[in-house]
């Protein structure tokens, strides 16, 4: 099975590019790091904003991930047609076993978001089948936060956006996606999966989500 295979399947009417949140019907957006700034009053960095965010997420991972779970990691990079391929430090420097590396799939689609670029950029999608347990999810989620601020890790790809990173949960079916260190995203097939997790990180939910999330896990 490949992760079109399993989408099509389990998520028919989801696409792996932001935001999966608006794209199905049982799903949480969570804020992170809310009321710390990313930058000081000097202009440096406040690391303190990343790393909240980093705990926040890796704890949302947690609860949500088993070490033995079956996913797919998937990682979309958007580029240039005419852009020669640089390294992707997604799959090597995150794999406990490299020789997973032998198994990485990619596959490419048109771009996906501003139509009139559609002839110029492209999508290439990569997907590894492993377990949660095959990979560093501690340094995914750190270059995940990291996106638009020059601290390390990161994904080290100079492409026309951050690469995006989904965690595709194929044992219990969901999907978990960082986009930055402003929020995560997570959808599942059965509200059951995710109705604790809204009621123990309530506060982490901005009230303009909330509605629309508690009919969802009605």
């Amino acid at each position: 099975m490949n992760i079109e295979e399993y989408l099509d399947k389990r998520f028919p009417t989801v696409e792996l590019v932001p935001t999966i949140y608006y794209q199905w019907d049982i799903g949480i957006h969570f804020s992170l790091g809310e009321g710390i700034y990313q930058l000081k009053e000097n202009g440096e960095l406040n690391l303190e904003r990343f790393h909240t965010g980093y705990k926040q997420a890796l704890t949302i991972f947690k609860e949500l991930y088993d070490q033995n779970d079956d996913l797919f990691l998937v990682t979309n990079i958007y580029r240039r047609k005419t852009q020669q391929q640089r390294k992707m430090k997604v799959y090597y420097p995150n794999l406990r076993d490299k020789n997973n590396l032998k198994r990485l799939q990619v596959k490419t689609y048109p771009y996906p978001f501003e139509e009139d670029r559609r002839e110029e950029y492209e999508m290439q999608q990569f997907s590894l089948q492993c377990k949660v347990n095959d990979i560093r999810v501690n340094g995914l989620l750190k270059a995940a936060i990291h996106e638009d601020f020059s601290l390390k890790p990161r994904f080290g790809v100079d492409s026309v956006h951050y690469p995006d990173v989904f965690f595709v949960n194929i044992t219990k079916d969901i999907i978990f996606f960082l986009y930055d260190d402003r929020g995560c995203e997570v959808i599942a097939r059965t509200a059951d999966r995710l109705r604790p997790l809204y009621e123990k990180y309530y506060n982490w939910i901005e009230e303009v989500d909330r509605e629309r999330i508690e009919k969802s896990l009605l």
